[in-house]
């Protein structure tokens, strides 16, 4: 089962810390226990054998809770609930990795002058790291990074990616807007970042979150991308215990999946203008920092379109997105790919956080890929055009 409790102060959220250290929780949000704060909704999952005991735990002291999902197996079954169950890529559906795989050459053999693709380096296990660059050629282009499928359970993550590329090939042409970005600007995407976890959830573990690394001296696999990165690497809101989900890894960058990343930003600062970066779940749209309360130097401008962003997103479903910097707005978190890009001189550094809040957590069903995409096309172009029309 997966419950929400909203703990209301130090000694019920004591009681969680018991809760997890008494058995096998898996915290879906905030990313670990030691996170959880009063007033925080608190989201996470625990074995069937074990759900009485919590719930009698929460009740002994009168502490309400909701259980978001009765049956994980029934939800996650429950997910596939695309019409388009065609054997090959759909942009409505979950595609397993080869299927993405397969997915990149395509587009990019069949949009010559708009897409090509190159290999950023190689996973863990030894799979390619694919990216596409989008955009009309051009010299010394400006450009924007996006990448997506961090975290490997985040699947509506990666979808999106496939969808950007897909509008930007359909639209290029025939929508002004995307037209003028594509013409003037460069998207380089990154359709899956941990390749060897996300393979993983398909075949082994679906709530799999980090990469799987050795680590050494532990029989825990893998290391949290996220918490991977030189920036506050390994202070507060990330764990250097190897069996952690939010485990920063034994140094910045010492997964070759982050590496691969850092470097090839590394090697296109001069051009690279903002970072989008997409995770799941809690309709957040965050900018740095996460590793500090501090603020950045250009808040008030990021507030700003953040804010901005936001209401374009909403104004096609409704859907209500927070915005702010990470460790205000969320919690504190050390090591992100964001903070880290910002701190290289990247102005425009947006961690966006896609549907749901909670009802489906990360087993958002398929039916809603198509309106989560759309809804967050709207705000990637909004960002893309205020960096358009403020390059620097």
């Amino acid at each position: 089962k997966v419950f929400r409790v909203t703990p209301q102060n130090e000694e019920q959220v004591e009681i969680i810390n018991a809760i997890a250290s008494r058995m096998q929780v898996d915290f879906w949000q905030p990313d670990s226990v030691i996170q959880v704060k009063p007033k925080m909704k608190v989201d996470f999952q625990v074995e069937a054998d074990k759900t009485f005991e919590v719930e009698s735990l929460l009740a002994q002291n009168k502490m309400e809770y909701r259980v978001l999902i009765d049956n994980l197996r029934t939800a996650m079954e429950a997910q596939f609930d695309s019409k388009a169950r065609t054997a090959g890529h759909s942009y409505e559906k979950y595609n397993e990795w080869e299927t993405i795989a397969a997915w990149t050459a395509d587009v990019a053999a069949e949009n010559p002058d708009l897409v090509s693709r190159s290999v950023i380096g190689e996973t863990y296990e030894g799979r390619q790291m694919y990216l596409l660059k989008v955009g009309k050629s051009g010299t010394n282009k400006a450009a924007i990074f996006m990448d997506c499928g961090f975290h490997a359970r985040e699947w509506i993550s990666p979808a999106f990616c496939q969808w950007f590329v897909k509008e930007a090939v359909e639209t290029y042409g025939k929508d002004s807007a995307m037209t003028n970005i594509l013409d003037t600007l460069d998207f380089y995407i990154l359709p899956v970042l941990n390749i060897d976890g996300y393979v993983y959830t398909w075949t082994r573990n679906r709530m799999w979150r980090k990469t799987r690394s050795r680590n050494a001296g532990s029989f825990c696999i893998g290391t949290d991308p996220n918490r991977n990165f030189n920036a506050g690497w390994c202070t507060l809101g990330a764990s250097d215990n190897p069996c952690d989900d939010i485990y920063c890894g034994h140094e910045p960058e010492s997964e070759k999946e982050t590496k691969a990343l850092a470097d090839f930003i590394r090697e296109h600062l001069s051009s690279i203008k903002a970072y989008f970066t997409i995770h799941s779940y809690s309709q957040l749209l965050l900018f740095p920092y996460s590793y500090t309360y501090a603020y950045p130097s250009n808040f008030q401008e990021l507030n700003t379109i953040a804010a901005a962003a936001s209401e374009e997103l909403a104004s096609l479903y409704n859907t209500k997105y927070v915005y702010g910097p990470g460790a205000e707005t969320i919690y504190l978190a050390a090591g992100g790919s964001d903070d880290w890009a910002f701190d290289q001189g990247i102005k425009y550094s947006f961690t966006f956080e896609l549907r749901d809040t909670g009802r489906y957590g990360f087993l958002l069903p398929e039916s809603q890929i198509k309106a989560t995409c759309e809804e967050t096309m709207l705000a990637v172009k909004y960002l893309a055009n205020y960096v358009l029309e403020h390059l620097y």
